[in-house]
């Protein structure tokens, strides 16, 4: 498990619900907390005189303010924060090498204070974190979305049919087992082409039992992992369409939302798959992206 939680601070809504969210994460773990703001030219003592619209101190201050309230809600949990002289995206991704740990971002909007983390800081940092990251939106907070009953928790990973990753499996186990709720494995499936030009759409039981065939990379790999996790219930849900289709839909009552990232290098430098992409712009859930080779 890993030894520390660090939450990316700007500022905004977005990120203060991001650190709530880093702190739960750190107290299920055992973990200590670190919040840290990134910004060029700045270190702990700016913020003292400054030029008019420097969201600097602004920043600064609401850093102090989310660890005093979270030092607040939850005594115990050790709390650091930390400023670093860097751009937000170089900062973070710098901070994070050769450490174990777990970076959680604000996912939407961060930009609370003019010139600071920006809508595309949270996806450029995803994009090349060596370590899982969590995107949080606004809203996505304890406390903050419908409570669902205990028996109806998930965490969900949404899977390769063809090239399932331990890694994402692994991490998502570990999720489902410190929450004490199922783990459910959503891939997107379709209709062989013959089948799909034969006429009339099969029932939906049909269909998924026909989707399944092509899914046996899959239900080995979860096999394997029952074996890992005794104690988590783990299903297989194939469904109908796309995969980013299949996790949305199946993320409405979520604890979190699992994905992979492959680390191949694109001639154009780390980038998401689409699928992680849309998941990442449109899941009710907090979404966990997790790379692996």
């Amino acid at each position: 498990m890993t030894r520390l939680v660090l939450a990316g601070i700007d500022g905004s809504p977005q990120s203060e619900a991001a650190a709530l969210w880093a702190a739960a994460e750190a107290r299920r773990r055992g973990s200590a907390l670190r919040l840290l703001h990134a910004w060029p030219w700045l270190d702990a003592g700016d913020g003292d005189a400054s030029w008019p619209g420097d969201p600097r101190p602004r920043a600064l201050d609401a850093l102090r303010g989310i660890a005093d309230r979270i030092r607040r809600d939850r005594p115990g949990l050790p709390v650091e924060t930390a400023v670093i002289a860097d751009d937000p995206v170089d900062g973070l991704v710098a901070a994070v090498k050769g450490q174990d740990l777990l970076l959680v971002l604000g996912s939407r909007g961060l930009g609370g204070f003019a010139g600071l983390l920006v809508g595309s800081v949270g996806l450029a940092v995803t994009a090349r974190a060596p370590v899982p990251t969590v995107l949080v939106r606004f809203g996505q907070a304890p406390g903050e979305r419908p409570a669902t009953a205990a028996g109806d928790r998930e965490v969900l990973v949404g899977l390769d049919a063809g090239e399932p990753d331990d890694t994402v499996l692994e991490f998502a186990a570990a999720e489902a087992e410190l929450r004490g709720c199922r783990l459910r494995a959503v891939h997107g499936g379709s209709l062989p082409p013959a089948r799909a030009l034969a006429g009339p759409v099969p029932p939906r039981t049909d269909r998924i039992a026909q989707e399944s065939t092509g899914a046996a990379p899959i239900s080995r790999s979860l096999t394997e992992l029952r074996a890992k996790h005794p104690g988590v219930d783990i299903v297989e849900d194939v469904r109908p369409g796309g995969g980013a289709q299949a996790l949305l839909e199946a993320s409405v009552r979520a604890d979190l939302v699992v994905v992979g990232r492959r680390e191949r290098r694109h001639l154009a430098g780390p980038r998401l798959g689409p699928v992680t992409h849309a998941v990442l712009h449109h899941c009710a859930a907090p979404v966990a992206v997790v790379p692996h080779p």
